[in-house]
């Protein structure tokens, strides 16, 4: 889709939390290529989209502006950041994914997923009227 045109969102029918993250590609146009096929809907693992469904994200995009990569995560209002990632991290083939991804990410290939990518602060949203 043309990234001008937007992107549809999954509606979802219970309120959501939504946390935003960053993380650092290497700065190689061959490596940046192949960590977007690695996660295009052909290419990617589908043990790592179930066990982060399984967790309790109920979507979770990523964009991708030169080598800085820029994650969405939307829960549940009761969803455990820490509780969800710890568990996603002893799942099937995640530590495998995380070695495989490390290739092409600024970080250490032992690191888990929460490791990695860095939590950001909101700065602003479009405030309502009172």
């Amino acid at each position: 889709m043309e990234k001008s045109k937007g992107y549809v969102q999954k509606a979802c029918d219970v309120p959501v939390k939504r946390y935003c993250q960053t993380l650092e590609l290497k700065n190689d146009p061959q490596l940046i290529e192949e960590y977007v096929k690695r996660h295009s809907e052909l290419h990617h693992w589908p043990e790592i989209v179930e066990g982060i469904r399984s967790v309790g994200i109920l979507e979770m995009e990523i964009y991708l502006l030169g080598t800085t990569l820029f994650m969405i995560v939307e829960t549940p209002l009761d969803f455990e950041w820490e509780r969800a990632f710890n568990k996603l991290a002893e799942l099937p083939r995640q530590s495998e994914w995380e070695t495989y991804m490390s290739i092409f990410q600024q970080a250490d290939s032992t690191a888990t997923s929460s490791e990695k990518w860095t939590l950001m602060d909101r700065i602003f949203h479009l405030y309502e009227k009172k």
